[in-house]
């Protein structure tokens, strides 16, 4: 049997109210309106559930024993409904974001504090990870790609820097031993400090000037996957094992305390910031 919702809150709303009139004016609805949903009420289940005269409404022993049993339920409903409209102006729940561990490092900082204190009833859990899985297959309600990770319509807005660029860098005792660089086949001769990603590949370093680009596959004693283990290659670079090829941002600390220089500085490259995406498109 199939009844509708609105009808037995109708029913309800007639039978605490007393009455058609005084049930439209705290129900807003019409009086012709709950007189007609409990027609079809009482039409669908087979049975008088209100006793109307000229002057009252009153439930039958059918209605009674409804009433009893409906009024727990339909304010638990409305309950529920009033919770989900709620979270419309206070957002609520859980929220999983898959990330790459550079912007866990450079982008999510400045961005999850202020976030959690706008929303304290979001509970962020964050993945991280180099492999680019795809965001919903792996159970996350969205991602932080960068431009080459985006499907062509895919649903993403800006988040975080808009501009960032690679900076190669040495510590001054390795350019000191090694000689510094004037053209980015110069690392050819050097010793670079690689990464490979989970995918096995490892990827060229690009530089551009002036409208020239140029990419070079390093060489050189140490191979490091990228993630997590990118800090440990920034302490190689420090302490003179090779040239790096990082993010600006994450070698700027050293940059600029000394203990790293820069290496082809006019030859770095730029690239837009990176974008959250839910993985759907448009």
């Amino acid at each position: 049997m199939k009844i509708d919702l609105g009808d037995l809150n109708a029913f309800v709303t007639v039978a605490r109210a007393g009455g058609f009139r005084d049930g439209a004016r705290t129900s807003g609805v019409s009086a012709s309106g709950l007189s007609e949903a409990v027609r079809r009420l009482e039409t669908g289940l087979g049975v008088r559930l209100l006793n109307r005269t000229t002057r009252s409404i009153a439930p039958t022993e059918a209605g009674k024993g409804l009433l009893d049993r409906l009024g727990p339920a339909l304010t638990e409903v409305e309950a529920a409904l009033d919770a989900v409209n709620s979270s419309r102006d206070r957002p609520a729940g859980a929220l999983k974001l898959n990330v790459p561990v550079s912007a866990a490092r450079l982008v999510l900082p400045d961005i999850v504090p202020p976030f959690l204190a706008a929303y304290p009833d979001i509970r962020l859990e964050i993945v991280t990870e180099e492999s680019f899985v795809d965001v919903l297959a792996a159970g996350c309600d969205a991602g932080i790609r960068y431009d080459e990770r985006l499907e062509q319509d895919m649903i993403a807005v800006p988040i975080g820097p808009r501009t960032q660029r690679f900076a190669c860098a040495a510590s001054p005792t390795y350019l000191d031993r090694h000689g510094r660089l004037e053209h980015p086949r110069d690392l050819l001769a050097h010793a670079c400090l690689c990464w490979r990603f989970p995918s096995g590949a490892t990827l060229p370093w690009e530089f551009e000037k002036h409208g020239e680009l140029v990419r070079v596959d390093p060489a050189g004693p140490l191979i490091v996957r990228a993630g997590g283990a990118t800090d440990f290659a920034v302490d190689a670079a420090i302490a003179g094992t090779g040239i790096i090829y990082l993010f600006e941002d994450w070698l700027r600390p050293h940059l600029d305390s000394g203990a790293l220089e820069g290496v082809l500085g006019p030859w770095w490259q730029a690239f837009s910031g990176p974008f959250l995406s839910n993985g759907l498109q448009n």
